[in-house]
């Protein structure tokens, strides 16, 4: 059993040289995507993501519906909420930002 520990910890010291020296990519850590992070429901764009989650986007909903069913949720953003929609309508984003009589509104991307 003492061998079994020994080869670990060497294991283990080796593995941190190579990070260190060689950069290793099997130790590398990868970037995660918004879509990856679901479970991070943290500030404007986690409450965004949050109503997405529950289904809300799945009819249009305007920029004052998305803000009220925020605070309703405890999320109490003003218009810090525009910029996570922004970003969350554009291409490869969960949302469609559509134009309804000169207005945006949002939709579940199909």
């Amino acid at each position: 059993m003492a061998n079994n520990i020994d080869l670990q910890d060497l294991l283990r010291r080796v593995e941190a040289l190579e990070r260190a020296v060689l950069g290793t990519a099997k130790t590398k850590k990868t970037k995660v995507s918004h879509s990856a992070k679901a479970e991070n429901f943290d500030g404007a764009t986690g409450g965004v993501r949050f109503l997405i989650a529950e289904g809300f986007f799945n009819s249009r909903r305007s920029f004052a519906e998305v803000e009220k069913a925020m605070q309703d949720n405890g999320y109490h953003y003003s218009k810090a909420v525009q910029m996570p929609l922004t970003r969350l309508s554009a291409v490869g984003g969960p949302l469609v930002a559509l134009k309804d009589k000169g207005k945006n509104v949002y939709v579940k991307r199909k």
